[in-house]
């Protein structure tokens, strides 16, 4: 690869990784806490590049009759500019985050090896407890004292299908999308018909006890009282 063509990949992966850093997208792909990082990188890939192009500038052209560069130009593979391919699919594409396809490949409720070694903490005495899906999970399956029982429990989610169950979920990831684990509820109650496929939504409702068992995954089953659809949030993942 000649270094023309390093530094211009250099300046355009480093430019990709700052705008997601800057602009939020990159919240479809990493964790929150990764954002300086992101930045760091990419400012780090596209100063190396301009320094190698001043270094370049300074030194002149080594071969200014341009015989045997033309020459070694005519036999460069082309195949480093296909690294150019994912850059643009940033830049223009901007992929979105994973979604109920992700959640439909995998039979397991990733809440299922979160159980809590030392107890879980007492919830709000509020009429509706807001709660993410993988503590919503969690307790259901491990909190033996049945403390959702009875209670009211906001969970904000995407629609899920699958064998004729709807279900609201969550992807949760420990630092990049590579590594998501589904987690989700069943719910019940109402008819769910109006609701597409990755739809994200605001469900209230109270849990069936007992039902988040190993013969389930361990994947709970939620009354609905109220679902209520919502615009996309930024951050998609829990973490």
């Amino acid at each position: 690869m000649r270094r023309e063509t390093q530094n211009i990949l250099l300046v355009l992966l480093g430019g990709a990784l700052v705008k997601l850093a800057l602009t939020g997208t990159y919240l479809r792909y990493v964790k929150e806490s990764l954002q300086p990082w992101l930045v760091v990188t990419g400012a780090v890939m596209v100063v190396l590049a301009l320094v190698s192009v001043v270094r370049d500038i300074r030194g002149g052209v080594e071969n200014p009759s341009g015989i045997e560069h033309a020459g070694h130009e005519h036999g460069t593979s082309r195949s480093p500019w296909m690294l150019l391919l994912p850059v643009f699919a940033v830049f223009l594409i901007s992929p979105p985050a994973l979604g109920a396809d992700t959640v439909n490949r995998s039979d397991r409720n990733a809440a299922q090896e979160a159980k809590a070694s030392n107890g879980f903490a007492p919830l709000p005495s509020d009429e509706v407890i807001p709660l993410t899906i993988s503590e919503f999970v969690t307790r259901t399956a491990w909190d033996d004292s049945g403390s959702l029982d009875d209670r009211t429990v906001k969970l904000t989610g995407f629609v899920v299908r699958k064998d004729g169950d709807v279900f609201v979920a969550r992807l949760t990831i420990s630092c990049c999308a590579a590594d998501a684990s589904p987690v989700k509820a069943k719910m019940v109650g109402q008819d769910f018909g109006a609701l597409p496929i990755d739809q994200w939504v605001e469900a209230t409702g109270r849990v069936v006890p007992g039902s988040a068992t190993k013969e389930s995954a361990f994947v709970p089953t939620f009354t609905v009282s109220e679902v209520v659809p919502i615009a996309t949030p930024e951050d998609t993942y829990e973490g």
